[in-house]
């Protein structure tokens, strides 16, 4: 079993999809009880996705798989960057995020950007992996499309000729940064299973007490 570090259901969607062929139960957050929220303080996506698969990890007791991911806009000096879940407010909505996107957007010419993403795969004593990938694009003047979450809608993929938001889950995985982080782990999982074996702790064999049942 691994747990995904989240509770966002497109996410988790996502990666159960471009990880379905292989024998691994995978959970989220949701399946288990309230745990402390982690602070995603990191000042990179590979500190947060590290910080966030390593806690998860040691909480619960097995692997956790993070991501930390954002969108990084040229004219905007790389923002929102770590802050993309958070852009228009701790409490934002991701419409809230996109509309302060396309506020700050406005009159823009260079309009150039790109998601990026880390994976962290954590075992409990702190060890970990790291993947990444990055997907090219540009920000439309407006939201298109129904599908995928976050800044999906307005994030367009020229290679697809279509917003991320416009692109099947399975047409995404395949050219999407958090696909391509996945995809680089996928393609050598049996090592990662391997790894995560030899990687986590041998359980504790439970004996039964003596005691003296002599009598006097």
């Amino acid at each position: 079993m691994i747990v995904l570090a989240t509770r966002n259901k497109g996410k988790t969607e996502e990666i159960r999809d471009l990880l379905k062929q292989f024998p691994v139960d995978l959970k989220n957050l949701d399946d288990f009880g309230p745990i402390p929220n982690v602070v995603e303080d990191g000042a990179t996506f590979d500190e947060n996705a590290y910080k966030k698969a390593s806690f998860t990890a040691r909480v619960l007791g097995i692997p956790a798989i993070a991501d930390d991911s954002g969108l990084v806009v040229e004219a905007l000096g790389g923002a929102p960057g770590v802050y993309s879940a958070r852009y228009a407010g701790e409490d934002a909505s991701d419409e809230d995020n996109v509309n302060k996107l396309l506020a700050e957007m406005k009159g823009q010419a260079d309009r150039r950007a790109a998601f990026e993403c880390v994976i962290s795969l954590a075992v409990p004593k702190g060890t970990a992996l790291t993947y990444e990938g990055r997907c090219e694009g540009v920000i439309a003047e407006a939201p298109s499309g129904n599908n995928g979450f976050g800044y999906d809608p307005v994030f367009f993929h020229p290679e697809s000729g279509k917003t991320f938001a416009e692109i099947n889950l399975a047409d995404k995985g395949k050219v999407s940064h958090r696909g391509k982080a996945l995809n680089e782990m996928a393609a050598e999982f049996d090592k990662v299973l391997v790894w995560i074996d030899q990687n986590m702790p041998a359980p504790v064999k439970q004996g039964c007490m003596s005691g003296d049942h002599g009598q006097e």
